[in-house]
Protein backbone atom coordinates (compact mmCIF):
# COMPACT_ATOMS: atom_id res chain seq x y z
CA UNK A 1 0.00 0.00 0.00
CA UNK A 2 1.25 3.37 -0.75
CA UNK A 3 0.25 6.60 1.24
CA UNK A 4 0.32 10.16 -0.65
CA UNK A 5 -0.78 12.45 2.15
CA UNK A 6 -1.83 12.18 5.76
CA UNK A 7 -4.61 12.66 8.02
CA UNK A 8 -6.67 15.98 8.34
CA UNK A 9 -7.85 17.52 10.87
CA UNK A 10 -8.29 20.39 13.45
CA UNK A 11 -6.66 18.42 16.39
CA UNK A 12 -4.07 16.64 14.16
CA UNK A 13 -0.68 18.03 13.04
CA UNK A 14 -0.23 16.95 9.89
CA UNK A 15 3.21 14.62 9.01
CA UNK A 16 5.88 15.40 7.17
CA UNK A 17 7.04 13.09 4.49
CA UNK A 18 10.56 12.85 3.59
CA UNK A 19 12.71 10.82 1.52
CA UNK A 20 15.10 8.45 3.63
CA UNK A 21 18.08 10.83 3.25
CA UNK A 22 16.87 13.34 5.56
CA UNK A 23 17.03 10.88 8.47
CA UNK A 24 20.66 10.60 8.65
CA UNK A 25 21.50 13.40 10.94
CA UNK A 26 20.31 12.19 14.76
CA UNK A 27 19.16 15.91 15.13
CA UNK A 28 16.62 16.28 13.17
CA UNK A 29 18.31 18.69 11.05
CA UNK A 30 17.33 16.79 8.24
CA UNK A 31 13.52 17.58 8.74
CA UNK A 32 12.01 19.44 5.19
CA UNK A 33 9.74 22.40 5.74
CA UNK A 34 7.58 23.12 8.72
CA UNK A 35 4.32 21.56 9.39
CA UNK A 36 1.87 21.61 6.67
CA UNK A 37 4.81 21.19 4.21
CA UNK A 38 4.54 18.31 1.49
CA UNK A 39 6.95 15.79 -0.33
CA UNK A 40 5.99 13.51 -2.31
CA UNK A 41 7.21 9.87 -1.54
CA UNK A 42 6.11 6.18 -1.42
CA UNK A 43 6.76 3.75 1.23
CA UNK A 44 6.04 -0.31 1.65
CA UNK A 45 4.48 -1.44 4.51
CA UNK A 46 7.98 -1.69 6.81
CA UNK A 47 7.92 2.30 6.30
CA UNK A 48 4.53 2.86 7.79
CA UNK A 49 4.55 4.78 10.92
CA UNK A 50 2.63 2.92 14.46
CA UNK A 51 -0.60 5.21 14.72
CA UNK A 52 -0.72 6.77 18.35
CA UNK A 53 -3.46 6.91 20.69
CA UNK A 54 -6.95 8.85 20.72
CA UNK A 55 -4.93 11.55 22.15
CA UNK A 56 -2.71 11.59 18.85
CA UNK A 57 0.50 10.31 20.52
CA UNK A 58 2.61 7.90 18.83
CA UNK A 59 6.20 7.43 18.03
CA UNK A 60 7.60 6.69 14.61
CA UNK A 61 9.35 3.71 13.56
CA UNK A 62 12.52 3.78 12.19
CA UNK A 63 11.79 7.83 13.19
CA UNK A 64 14.38 10.35 14.88
CA UNK A 65 12.89 11.96 18.13
CA UNK A 66 10.29 10.83 20.64
CA UNK A 67 6.92 12.52 20.71
CA UNK A 68 8.48 14.57 23.61
CA UNK A 69 10.65 16.09 21.69
CA UNK A 70 13.55 13.82 22.82
CA UNK A 71 16.11 12.17 21.09
CA UNK A 72 15.42 8.20 20.07
CA UNK A 73 17.64 5.61 21.95
CA UNK A 74 17.17 3.65 18.77
CA UNK A 75 18.15 5.88 15.81
CA UNK A 76 19.83 4.21 12.62
CA UNK A 77 20.37 5.10 9.69
CA UNK A 78 17.18 4.34 7.34
CA UNK A 79 18.78 3.04 4.53
CA UNK A 80 20.91 0.51 6.97
CA UNK A 81 17.36 -1.12 8.13
CA UNK A 82 18.03 -4.69 7.37
CA UNK A 83 13.64 -5.05 7.02
CA UNK A 84 13.87 -2.32 4.63
CA UNK A 85 12.78 -3.01 1.33
CA UNK A 86 16.03 -2.71 -1.20
CA UNK A 87 13.70 -0.95 -3.83
CA UNK A 88 12.02 1.88 -1.88
CA UNK A 89 14.52 4.40 -1.04
CA UNK A 90 12.01 6.57 0.71
CA UNK A 91 9.92 6.19 4.44
CA UNK A 92 6.68 6.96 5.92
CA UNK A 93 7.05 8.71 9.11
CA UNK A 94 5.05 9.86 11.27
CA UNK A 95 6.24 12.70 13.45
CA UNK A 96 4.24 12.81 17.12
CA UNK A 97 2.63 16.00 17.82
CA UNK A 98 4.71 18.47 20.30
CA UNK A 99 1.51 18.69 22.78
CA UNK A 100 1.28 15.14 23.39
CA UNK A 101 0.24 14.55 26.98
CA UNK A 102 0.88 10.50 27.52
CA UNK A 103 3.52 9.07 29.56
CA UNK A 104 7.03 9.31 28.64
CA UNK A 105 8.57 6.16 27.60
CA UNK A 106 11.21 4.46 29.78
CA UNK A 107 14.90 5.76 28.54
CA UNK A 108 16.66 3.01 27.79
CA UNK A 109 20.58 2.72 28.19
CA UNK A 110 22.54 2.35 24.10
CA UNK A 111 23.80 -0.89 24.30
CA UNK A 112 27.33 0.02 22.89
CA UNK A 113 27.34 2.28 25.49
CA UNK A 114 26.95 -0.34 28.03
CA UNK A 115 29.72 -2.34 26.70
CA UNK A 116 32.35 -0.01 26.47
CA UNK A 117 31.81 0.30 30.04
CA UNK A 118 32.12 -3.06 30.61
CA UNK A 119 35.47 -3.37 28.53
CA UNK A 120 36.91 0.02 30.72
CA UNK A 121 36.20 -1.59 34.10
CA UNK A 122 37.66 -4.97 33.09
CA UNK A 123 40.90 -2.60 31.66
CA UNK A 124 41.10 -0.84 35.22
CA UNK A 125 40.95 -4.03 36.98
CA UNK A 126 43.79 -5.43 34.69
CA UNK A 127 46.08 -2.28 35.41
CA UNK A 128 45.61 -2.20 39.13
CA UNK A 129 46.39 -5.86 39.10
CA UNK A 130 49.49 -5.38 37.12
CA UNK A 131 50.69 -2.51 39.27
CA UNK A 132 50.26 -4.34 42.54
CA UNK A 133 51.90 -7.47 41.09
CA UNK A 134 54.80 -5.48 40.28
CA UNK A 135 54.98 -3.50 43.40
CA UNK A 136 55.06 -6.80 45.32
CA UNK A 137 57.82 -8.61 42.88
CA UNK A 138 60.09 -5.66 43.31
CA UNK A 139 59.56 -5.33 47.05
CA UNK A 140 60.27 -9.16 47.03
CA UNK A 141 63.37 -8.79 44.85
CA UNK A 142 64.99 -6.65 47.18
CA UNK A 143 64.18 -8.16 50.23
CA UNK A 144 65.95 -11.64 48.74
CA UNK A 145 68.70 -9.10 47.22
CA UNK A 146 69.28 -7.54 50.56
CA UNK A 147 69.48 -10.68 52.50
CA UNK A 148 72.20 -12.54 49.80
CA UNK A 149 74.02 -9.51 49.56
CA UNK A 150 73.49 -9.69 45.79
CA UNK A 151 72.11 -5.82 45.69
CA UNK A 152 73.54 -2.69 45.10
CA UNK A 153 72.51 -0.90 48.11
CA UNK A 154 75.16 0.94 50.51
CA UNK A 155 78.95 0.82 49.51
CA UNK A 156 80.94 0.23 52.94
CA UNK A 157 84.69 2.45 52.30
CA UNK A 158 85.24 5.16 49.50
CA UNK A 159 85.68 4.53 46.29
CA UNK A 160 89.05 3.85 44.97
CA UNK A 161 90.76 2.32 41.63
CA UNK A 162 92.08 -0.68 42.60
CA UNK A 163 94.18 -1.87 45.04
CA UNK A 164 96.57 0.53 46.09
CA UNK A 165 100.30 -0.16 44.76
CA UNK A 166 101.57 -0.09 48.53
CA UNK A 167 98.85 -3.12 49.30
CA UNK A 168 99.76 -5.06 45.88
CA UNK A 169 104.03 -4.60 45.90
CA UNK A 170 105.73 -4.19 49.95
CA UNK A 171 109.35 -2.66 49.08
CA UNK A 172 112.08 -5.30 50.44
CA UNK A 173 113.19 -2.37 52.90
CA UNK A 174 109.51 -2.35 54.68
CA UNK A 175 108.67 -4.84 57.12
CA UNK A 176 106.81 -6.85 55.15
CA UNK A 177 109.48 -7.34 52.85
CA UNK A 178 112.15 -8.16 55.72
CA UNK A 179 110.06 -10.43 56.94
CA UNK A 180 109.02 -12.34 53.58
CA UNK A 181 113.20 -12.29 53.15
CA UNK A 182 113.55 -13.70 56.82
CA UNK A 183 111.21 -15.89 57.34
CA UNK A 184 112.21 -19.19 55.20
CA UNK A 185 115.50 -18.93 57.41
CA UNK A 186 114.05 -19.13 60.45
CA UNK A 187 113.33 -22.65 62.55
CA UNK A 188 111.45 -24.38 64.99
CA UNK A 189 113.40 -26.34 67.45
CA UNK A 190 111.75 -29.25 69.30
CA UNK A 191 113.85 -31.60 71.44
CA UNK A 192 112.96 -34.62 73.87
CA UNK A 193 113.26 -34.61 77.53
CA UNK A 194 112.65 -36.53 80.44
CA UNK A 195 109.43 -34.54 81.03
CA UNK A 196 108.34 -34.50 77.36
CA UNK A 197 110.19 -32.40 75.13
CA UNK A 198 111.02 -28.34 75.18
CA UNK A 199 110.13 -26.16 72.09
CA UNK A 200 111.94 -23.31 71.10
CA UNK A 201 113.34 -21.41 67.91
CA UNK A 202 115.97 -21.25 65.88
CA UNK A 203 118.19 -19.46 62.34
CA UNK A 204 119.94 -21.14 59.38
CA UNK A 205 123.53 -20.01 59.72
CA UNK A 206 125.01 -21.46 56.77
CA UNK A 207 123.83 -23.33 53.35
CA UNK A 208 124.76 -26.92 54.63
CA UNK A 209 122.27 -27.40 57.80
CA UNK A 210 123.74 -25.79 60.77
CA UNK A 211 121.48 -23.70 62.59
CA UNK A 212 121.76 -21.82 65.98
CA UNK A 213 119.81 -21.47 68.78
CA UNK A 214 119.71 -21.47 72.59
CA UNK A 215 121.86 -23.64 74.72
CA UNK A 216 118.41 -23.47 77.33
CA UNK A 217 116.48 -24.65 74.48
CA UNK A 218 118.49 -27.92 74.01
CA UNK A 219 119.39 -27.81 77.38
CA UNK A 220 118.81 -31.68 79.02
CA UNK A 221 118.58 -33.06 75.53
CA UNK A 222 117.28 -36.98 76.03
CA UNK A 223 115.07 -38.09 73.14
CA UNK A 224 115.59 -36.75 69.54
CA UNK A 225 115.92 -33.35 67.80
CA UNK A 226 113.46 -32.04 65.11
CA UNK A 227 113.23 -28.90 62.99
CA UNK A 228 110.87 -27.47 61.34
CA UNK A 229 111.08 -25.32 58.64
CA UNK A 230 108.48 -22.59 57.67
CA UNK A 231 107.32 -24.58 54.98
CA UNK A 232 106.05 -26.98 57.97
CA UNK A 233 108.58 -29.30 56.61
CA UNK A 234 110.57 -31.48 59.65
CA UNK A 235 113.59 -32.92 59.78
CA UNK A 236 115.80 -34.52 62.56
CA UNK A 237 118.53 -32.78 63.61
CA UNK A 238 122.01 -33.43 65.58
CA UNK A 239 123.29 -31.66 68.16
CA UNK A 240 126.67 -30.25 67.54
CA UNK A 241 127.88 -28.45 70.79
CA UNK A 242 126.66 -25.98 73.72
CA UNK A 243 128.15 -22.93 75.64
CA UNK A 244 126.06 -22.95 78.10
CA UNK A 245 127.30 -19.59 80.16
CA UNK A 246 126.53 -17.73 77.04
CA UNK A 247 123.61 -19.60 76.55
CA UNK A 248 124.36 -20.33 72.74
CA UNK A 249 123.95 -23.60 70.89
CA UNK A 250 124.37 -25.50 67.51
CA UNK A 251 122.46 -28.24 65.78
CA UNK A 252 122.84 -29.77 62.39
CA UNK A 253 120.40 -31.09 59.92
CA UNK A 254 121.21 -33.58 56.62
CA UNK A 255 119.99 -30.93 54.19
CA UNK A 256 122.10 -28.71 51.67
CA UNK A 257 121.22 -25.57 49.86
CA UNK A 258 119.05 -24.00 52.68
CA UNK A 259 118.51 -20.31 53.01
CA UNK A 260 120.84 -18.60 55.44
CA UNK A 261 120.42 -15.78 57.00
CA UNK A 262 122.47 -12.68 56.67
CA UNK A 263 124.72 -11.46 59.51
CA UNK A 264 124.77 -7.77 60.76
CA UNK A 265 127.24 -6.24 63.04
CA UNK A 266 125.83 -5.39 66.65
CA UNK A 267 128.49 -3.40 67.09
CA UNK A 268 127.08 -0.98 65.14
CA UNK A 269 123.01 -1.15 66.65
CA UNK A 270 122.47 2.18 68.24
CA UNK A 271 119.36 2.79 70.08
CA UNK A 272 116.18 3.42 68.40
CA UNK A 273 117.07 1.24 65.10
CA UNK A 274 113.88 -0.53 64.48
CA UNK A 275 114.04 -4.31 64.50
CA UNK A 276 112.00 -7.17 63.93
CA UNK A 277 111.48 -10.52 66.55
CA UNK A 278 110.80 -13.59 64.76
CA UNK A 279 110.38 -17.38 66.02
CA UNK A 280 107.32 -19.46 67.78
CA UNK A 281 106.01 -17.74 70.71
CA UNK A 282 104.07 -20.51 72.41
CA UNK A 283 104.35 -23.13 69.34
CA UNK A 284 102.88 -20.82 67.04
CA UNK A 285 105.04 -20.38 63.98
CA UNK A 286 106.58 -18.02 61.67
CA UNK A 287 105.37 -14.87 64.28
CA UNK A 288 106.98 -11.49 63.08
CA UNK A 289 106.80 -8.80 66.33
CA UNK A 290 108.47 -5.52 65.79
CA UNK A 291 110.02 -2.51 68.15
CA UNK A 292 113.01 -1.19 68.38
CA UNK A 293 116.58 -1.36 69.95
CA UNK A 294 115.69 0.36 74.02
CA UNK A 295 119.03 0.00 75.23
CA UNK A 296 122.75 -1.33 74.54
CA UNK A 297 125.09 -3.47 76.90
CA UNK A 298 122.26 -4.64 79.55
CA UNK A 299 123.71 -6.97 81.67
CA UNK A 300 121.99 -10.40 81.77
CA UNK A 301 122.72 -12.47 84.38
CA UNK A 302 120.66 -15.42 84.32
CA UNK A 303 120.77 -18.85 85.80
CA UNK A 304 118.81 -21.60 86.93
CA UNK A 305 118.58 -23.94 90.03
CA UNK A 306 121.11 -26.60 89.72
CA UNK A 307 122.29 -24.59 85.90
CA UNK A 308 125.09 -22.47 84.92
CA UNK A 309 125.08 -18.74 85.45
CA UNK A 310 124.93 -17.31 82.41
CA UNK A 311 126.76 -13.88 80.99
CA UNK A 312 126.06 -11.30 78.75
CA UNK A 313 126.03 -7.73 77.34
CA UNK A 314 122.03 -7.78 75.61
CA UNK A 315 120.44 -5.74 73.44
CA UNK A 316 117.09 -4.50 75.08
CA UNK A 317 114.35 -4.17 72.54
CA UNK A 318 110.66 -4.33 73.58
CA UNK A 319 109.46 -5.97 70.49
CA UNK A 320 107.09 -9.08 71.61
CA UNK A 321 108.66 -12.13 72.72
CA UNK A 322 107.60 -14.62 74.67
CA UNK A 323 108.24 -18.31 75.64
CA UNK A 324 108.93 -20.27 72.60
CA UNK A 325 111.10 -17.10 70.62
CA UNK A 326 114.02 -18.31 72.78
CA UNK A 327 116.76 -18.99 69.67
CA UNK A 328 114.83 -17.10 67.25
CA UNK A 329 116.83 -14.04 65.26
CA UNK A 330 116.28 -10.32 66.00
CA UNK A 331 116.89 -8.68 62.88
CA UNK A 332 117.87 -4.92 61.93
CA UNK A 333 115.66 -2.80 58.90
CA UNK A 334 117.40 -4.30 56.61
CA UNK A 335 117.05 -8.13 57.69
CA UNK A 336 120.44 -8.97 59.34
CA UNK A 337 120.61 -10.86 62.01
CA UNK A 338 121.88 -8.78 65.20
CA UNK A 339 120.83 -10.55 67.90
CA UNK A 340 119.37 -14.28 69.32
CA UNK A 341 116.26 -13.23 71.70
CA UNK A 342 116.85 -15.10 74.70
CA UNK A 343 115.53 -13.71 77.88
CA UNK A 344 112.53 -11.87 79.10
CA UNK A 345 111.76 -9.99 81.74
CA UNK A 346 108.29 -10.25 83.48
CA UNK A 347 106.54 -9.03 86.77
CA UNK A 348 105.32 -12.65 87.10
CA UNK A 349 106.14 -15.01 89.95
CA UNK A 350 107.45 -17.29 87.87
CA UNK A 351 108.42 -18.22 84.60
CA UNK A 352 106.03 -20.19 83.83
CA UNK A 353 103.46 -17.62 83.36
CA UNK A 354 105.58 -14.60 82.72
CA UNK A 355 104.74 -13.20 79.35
CA UNK A 356 105.59 -10.45 77.20
CA UNK A 357 105.94 -6.56 78.96
CA UNK A 358 108.11 -5.39 76.57
CA UNK A 359 111.59 -5.97 77.92
CA UNK A 360 112.89 -8.39 75.93
CA UNK A 361 117.11 -9.60 75.53
CA UNK A 362 119.16 -10.17 72.94
CA UNK A 363 122.44 -11.61 72.38
CA UNK A 364 124.74 -9.78 70.28
CA UNK A 365 125.42 -11.74 67.07
CA UNK A 366 128.85 -10.66 67.16
CA UNK A 367 129.58 -12.65 70.37
CA UNK A 368 126.92 -15.59 69.30
CA UNK A 369 128.20 -15.47 66.11
CA UNK A 370 131.96 -15.98 66.87
CA UNK A 371 130.85 -18.72 69.58
CA UNK A 372 128.85 -21.03 67.18
CA UNK A 373 131.82 -20.43 65.20
CA UNK A 374 134.10 -22.38 67.52
CA UNK A 375 132.02 -25.04 67.96
CA UNK A 376 131.25 -25.72 64.73
CA UNK A 377 135.41 -25.82 64.08
CA UNK A 378 136.46 -27.53 67.08
CA UNK A 379 133.43 -28.42 68.95
CA UNK A 380 133.52 -26.30 71.54
CA UNK A 381 133.72 -22.64 72.25
CA UNK A 382 136.82 -20.27 74.24
CA UNK A 383 135.60 -17.94 77.35
CA UNK A 384 137.14 -14.39 76.88
CA UNK A 385 138.96 -13.41 80.55
CA UNK A 386 140.41 -10.39 82.00
CA UNK A 387 142.19 -12.73 84.85
CA UNK A 388 140.92 -10.81 87.79
CA UNK A 389 138.97 -11.75 90.77
CA UNK A 390 136.48 -9.35 91.96
CA UNK A 391 135.01 -8.93 95.21
CA UNK A 392 131.25 -9.48 95.77
CA UNK A 393 131.65 -7.25 99.46
CA UNK A 394 132.42 -4.34 97.96
CA UNK A 395 129.80 -1.34 98.03
CA UNK A 396 130.13 2.61 96.53
CA UNK A 397 126.95 4.65 96.38
CA UNK A 398 129.39 6.13 93.12
CA UNK A 399 129.85 2.82 91.64
CA UNK A 400 133.08 0.45 90.58
CA UNK A 401 134.00 -2.85 91.08
CA UNK A 402 137.23 -3.70 93.46
CA UNK A 403 139.26 -6.33 92.07
CA UNK A 404 140.52 -8.93 95.19
CA UNK A 405 143.12 -10.33 92.77
CA UNK A 406 144.65 -10.48 89.61
CA UNK A 407 145.99 -13.87 88.54
CA UNK A 408 149.60 -13.86 87.72
CA UNK A 409 150.71 -13.59 84.04
CA UNK A 410 147.22 -12.87 82.56
CA UNK A 411 145.77 -9.81 80.61
CA UNK A 412 145.18 -8.01 84.25
CA UNK A 413 148.60 -8.42 85.47
CA UNK A 414 150.06 -7.34 82.05
CA UNK A 415 148.06 -4.42 82.08
CA UNK A 416 149.43 -3.29 85.46
CA UNK A 417 146.14 -3.89 87.07
CA UNK A 418 146.50 -4.90 91.11
CA UNK A 419 144.22 -5.89 93.98
CA UNK A 420 142.54 -3.11 95.64
CA UNK A 421 141.86 -1.52 92.14
CA UNK A 422 138.56 0.24 91.86
CA UNK A 423 137.34 -0.28 88.06
CA UNK A 424 134.79 2.08 87.16
CA UNK A 425 134.58 1.83 83.30
CA UNK A 426 135.26 -0.85 80.61
CA UNK A 427 135.74 0.95 76.83
CA UNK A 428 133.04 3.94 78.03
CA UNK A 429 130.80 1.65 79.89
CA UNK A 430 130.35 1.75 83.47
CA UNK A 431 130.83 -0.71 86.03
CA UNK A 432 128.47 -0.75 89.11
CA UNK A 433 128.31 -5.10 90.13
CA UNK A 434 130.90 -7.87 89.55
CA UNK A 435 128.21 -9.27 86.78
CA UNK A 436 128.45 -5.99 84.23
CA UNK A 437 132.35 -6.84 84.25
CA UNK A 438 131.87 -10.55 83.56
CA UNK A 439 129.16 -9.83 80.66
CA UNK A 440 130.61 -6.85 78.99
CA UNK A 441 134.37 -8.97 78.97
CA UNK A 442 132.61 -11.62 77.46
CA UNK A 443 131.45 -9.67 74.49
CA UNK A 444 134.80 -9.59 73.20
CA UNK A 445 136.79 -12.10 71.87
CA UNK A 446 139.98 -13.17 73.26
CA UNK A 447 142.73 -10.97 71.77
CA UNK A 448 140.83 -7.51 71.78
CA UNK A 449 141.57 -4.76 73.53
CA UNK A 450 139.86 -2.84 75.64
CA UNK A 451 140.24 0.49 77.88
CA UNK A 452 139.69 -0.12 81.43
CA UNK A 453 139.07 3.36 83.52
CA UNK A 454 140.16 2.57 87.39
CA UNK A 455 140.86 4.64 90.62
CA UNK A 456 143.80 4.07 93.34
CA UNK A 457 144.38 5.81 96.21
CA UNK A 458 141.84 8.00 95.00
CA UNK A 459 143.39 8.32 91.63
CA UNK A 460 142.08 8.30 88.09
CA UNK A 461 144.06 5.83 85.88
CA UNK A 462 143.97 3.87 82.93
CA UNK A 463 144.93 0.53 81.41
CA UNK A 464 144.84 -1.09 78.10
CA UNK A 465 144.15 -4.39 78.56
CA UNK A 466 144.45 -6.66 75.92
CA UNK A 467 141.64 -9.71 77.05
CA UNK A 468 142.69 -14.10 76.59
CA UNK A 469 140.59 -17.34 76.29
CA UNK A 470 140.25 -19.08 79.56
CA UNK A 471 142.91 -21.84 79.85
CA UNK A 472 139.63 -24.41 81.07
Amino acid sequence: MTFVGCWIGTDRKVPIVTDGSAWRQPDGAGWQGAQGARATSTSSATGLAAAGNGNGNGAAYGGGRLGNGARSPWWNDALADPWRDPDSPSAVVIRPSVGSSGPPLEPMADPSTAARRGLGLVFLVAAITALLAGGLGGALGFVFASRGNLGHGTVLGAAGNGTPASAAVRPPDSLAGVASRVLPSVVTVKVGSDSGFSLGSGFIASPDGYVITNDHVVEGEHGATTVTFSDDTTVSAKLIGVDQESDVAVVKVDKTGLPAVQFGDSDQVAVGDPVLAMGSPLALTNTVTSGIVSALDRTIEADEPGGPTRYYAAIQTDAAVNHGNSGGPLVDAGGRVIGINSVIRSLASDSDTAGNIGLAFAIPINQAKRIAQEIIDTGKSQRTVIGAELSSSYQNPNGGVQVSSVSSGGPADHAGLAAGDILTRLNGRPLDQPADLIALVRKYAPGQAVTIAYQRGGTAHTAQVTLAAASN
